[in-house]
């Protein structure tokens, strides 16, 4: 049959007096560049069922993550503020590490839980572990949590397994620390972690997810932040040689085929209809392992920078009979996320300072954004430099540019480390709709329009800057090994002995 999309009136009529509010399921890939899927040009890239959705559902072109790498990324995705007021920075936490997502702020499950949500996480959280599990999943609103608690390569790997039948992995990754755990709740019940079992136990424990709330007709939200396809790549035996594109293919086939397995249990459980699923990736690819670290298109630099390459993801929202099949050049962000959701939910939002925007118009009809400008904080934001850039319509404004460790070996001198932090005064302004790889900056010599926007974009950045009232630094609480997980504490010598 044909679907007649509803309308933004009849949304909020549907959710304020439905008996089904609508399920959501949020997947986040890692290190996904924007030019890493097939229906985002990529040419030997196999993943039907992510093809599947932007076909049938709605595809952006102009959609940003708040960090150009991951776990500030996160924090933004889960509670809709950027990670400077959560105190989510600089950079990434470790498998020691003090701090965490703090648990004053509110997340999407926290949101959703009041409105009768099942809720549960799966994958990659890294948000913190802390003391007695302080910053777990199941301590943010979460009910159930199945995954690695922090970045897969944040452990040595140099004799595990990552593709069948005993291919090792790539790399060393961090050394002098625990292996990998795996984590039900609270509790390790794996260490190290076997890869090539690793997806299959995703993928069970998210369709026992939705089969378990479909059977009690209760709404759920289901988070599924991806391992794939961050470094060191893996895959179990039915993705493993699969693809044409190697390791990096075949870990994006792997996360693929779970999508699918999510698709056919939403369409026998009969409750596809009512399920709104949003993916998107945490920041951009990490071009200094080649082939092996992702694409980012036509798009400048990737991980570690706030060039367009490091902050511009794919993202797709597919949900039958509500989101027509299209394409949309509005501008919206991870931030947007925990917004919209309360919105289609009737959840109340929380009562501080939200970054995000409400995009169920440009959901449900396609609509207008209410998203009028994009802030890009570096890895390591500071009250002393602020924004390194701002996008404001079709320009942005870079007020610093730096190269990142992570971006290196591409021929673009602009992203590697070398590239130091320069500033930029009047910043340099890029047209991202006529010069979406920044390749071009606009000269405002004879061009008072042009002034004119830069006036508009300076005032938009005071404006904004003046409401940034960072947070305690939760990244420069430092680490503690104790607090590294460990299945078998009282053993030693630590980290060996942590094995179960």
């Amino acid at each position: 049959m044909d679907y007649i999309p509803l309308s933004f009136v009849s949304i909020l009529f549907f959710c304020a007096c439905s008996a089904s509010p609508p399920n959501f399921i949020l997947l986040f890939a890692d290190d996904l560049g924007f030019g890493d899927l097939g229906c985002y040009g990529h040419p030997t890239s196999l993943t039907p069922n992510l093809d599947r959705l932007a076909a049938a559902g709605l595809r952006f072109t102009d959609f940003y993550c708040t960090s150009p790498v991951c776990t500030p990324s996160r924090a933004s995705l889960l509670t809709g503020r950027y990670q400077t007021r959560s105190g989510v920075y600089p950079g990434v936490l470790y498998p020691g590490s003090i701090g965490g997502l703090p648990l004053n702020e509110t997340t999407i499950a926290e949101v959703l839980k009041p409105q009768g949500y099942a809720t549960a996480a799966v994958g990659k959280w890294h948000l913190g572990v802390g003391a007695n599990g302080t910053y777990l999943p199941t301590r943010q609103g979460f009910d159930e949590y199945l995954g690695i608690p922090y970045s897969h390569d944040m452990g040595p790997c140099r004799n595990l397994t990552c593709f069948p039948p005993d291919v090792k992995c790539f790399g060393l990754c961090d050394v002098g620390t625990v292996t990998v755990p795996l984590m039900k709740n609270d509790a390790i019940i794996q260490q190290p972690v076997n890869f090539l079992d690793l997806e299959k136990a995703y993928s069970d424990f998210a369709t026992s997810f939705i089969i378990t709330s479909a059977t009690k007709k209760q709404p759920f939200f289901l988070y599924y932040p991806s391992h794939h396809t961050h470094y060191p790549q893996y895959a179990g035996p039915e993705a493993a040689g699969r693809t044409l594109r190697g390791p990096f293919g075949d870990s994006l086939f792997e996360f693929d085929n779970t999508i699918g397995n999510l698709l056919e249990t939403l369409e026998k459980t009969q409750i596809i209809n009512n399920t709104l699923i949003f993916f998107t990736s945490d920041n951009g690819p990490e071009l200094m392992r080649m082939s092996r670290g992702g694409n980012a298109g036509l798009l400048k630099c990737g991980k570690g920078t706030t060039y367009e390459g490091g902050m511009r993801e794919p993202a797709i929202a597919f949900w039958p009979g509500t989101i027509q099949p299209g394409v949309t050049h509005e501008m919206a962000s991870t931030l947007d996320i925990l917004p919209t959701f309360a919105s289609l939910a009737g959840a109340k939002l929380p009562t501080v300072m939200l970054d995000g925007v409400d995009m169920t118009e440009i959901l449900t009809n396609q609509g207008k954004s209410k998203r009028e400008t994009m802030m890009f904080y570096p890895t390591d934001p500071s009250e002393m430099y602020g924004l390194f850039a701002l996008r404001m319509g079709k320009y942005k404004a870079h007020f610093y540019t730096r190269g990142a460790t992570h971006s290196g070996t591409t021929p673009d001198q602009d992203c590697p480390v070398f590239a130091v932090l320069k500033a930029h005064d009047p910043p340099l302004l890029f047209d991202l709709e006529a010069d979406p790889s920044e390749h071009y900056p606009l000269t405002l010599f004879g061009r008072p329009d042009l002034q004119e926007v830069v006036d508009k974009i300076m005032k938009e950045k005071e404006k904004f800057e003046a409401t940034m009232v960072f947070g305690r630094s939760e990244i420069s609480k430092g680490t503690d090994p104790n607090l590294e997980p460990c299945c078998n504490p009282q053993c030693s010598p630590k980290p060996r002995c942590c094995q179960c």
